[in-house]
């Protein structure tokens, strides 16, 4: 499989780490893409690839092309007879959180362009794309991902097979969703138990040994005490996905009131100006006296 080409059309915290990962394992990225120019540049210097200057050029370069795109607006922009180019004979997997609409739409938009496409859902962060070791949800052809299984391999420790395309975006919009929830809910019980007065390290262990236990606690937990929000998943991000569930809730009239609650958090941040910090801070709008205007 390393004898393929590889591009990537997407360069930001995961797409330039799957990126790096791939290089060093011994595949060819013969390009990169990003809406920024300079990020272009730069991760094509250090990667010995060429710094296409469209998505198509990018597409034409490869035989496999990753995306790893910030919504659904940046996804169809690829996906249209100006973005895709010569498209014939390539492979796309499409990696970002996106609608599954947006996933069937490139799916149909590359099969009609002559293309395959899988979907690569990930359900981890940026140090987990720089090592190769993403937990993967694969959605499109069986057949397609049985083939393409060891490239996928490559750059993950687990991988699960969903089902068709747009089956794994459902899957993620589900993991994002309980994941967001879980994470305000957190935010929550540490604000209050500092407007307690409690021991909040104790807290936290507490929580660890209960019903309270959870992966956020485990990962977000310290971030919130110490304020250190530096982004692994953004706030907007978060409430981008935990928009998308919602909508997938409301197309099948399902009352998801919990999760309207969490995205109405992430917006409140973004509103502040603090939508490019991770999620962790939205404790900063639950412990008293962070959030004064």
């Amino acid at each position: 499989m390393t004898d393929k080409k590889i591009s990537f059309i997407g360069l930001g915290r995961m797409g330039a780490n799957m990126a790096r990962h791939l290089k060093d394992s011994g595949y060819t990225i013969a390009s990169v893409y990003d809406v920024s120019k300079e990020l272009t540049s730069s991760i094509a210097e250090e990667l010995s690839a060429t710094a296409a200057s469209t998505t198509a050029e990018a597409i034409e370069a490869a035989d496999i092309v990753f995306t790893v795109v910030t919504d659904d607006a940046a996804m169809r922009s690829i996906f249209t007879c100006k973005g895709l180019g010569n498209a014939a004979g390539r492979l796309f997997i499409n990696c970002a959180t996106l609608s599954p609409h947006a996933h069937t739409s490139a799916a149909n938009a590359a099969a009609t362009a002559g293309a395959e496409t899988l979907e690569a859902a990930m359900a981890s962060s940026i140090p987990q794309a720089r090592s190769g070791s993403l937990y993967l949800m694969i959605g499109g052809k069986e057949a397609v991902f049985e083939t393409y299984k060891p490239l996928l391999q490559d750059l993950s420790s687990d991988l699960e097979y969903i089902g068709p395309v747009g089956s794994a975006a459902k899957v993620k919009a589900l993991v994002n969703m309980v994941m967001n929830i879980n994470t305000a809910a957190l935010a929550e019980g540490l604000g209050l138990g500092d407007a307690l007065g409690l021991d909040l390290e104790k807290l936290t262990k507490v929580f660890s040994k209960t019903g309270a236990n959870s992966r956020v606690l485990e990962t977000d937990a310290e971030d919130m005490l110490i304020r250190d929000h530096d982004c692994f998943f953004s706030a907007a991000h978060a409430a981008k996905d935990s928009g998308i569930a919602n909508a997938l809730a409301a197309e099948n009239d399902v009352s998801v009131p919990l999760s309207q609650a969490t995205e109405a958090q992430y917006q409140k941040l973004i509103a502040s100006g603090k939508g490019e910090l991770d999620k962790s801070a939205v404790a900063e709008l639950t412990f008293k006296g962070r959030n004064e205007s």
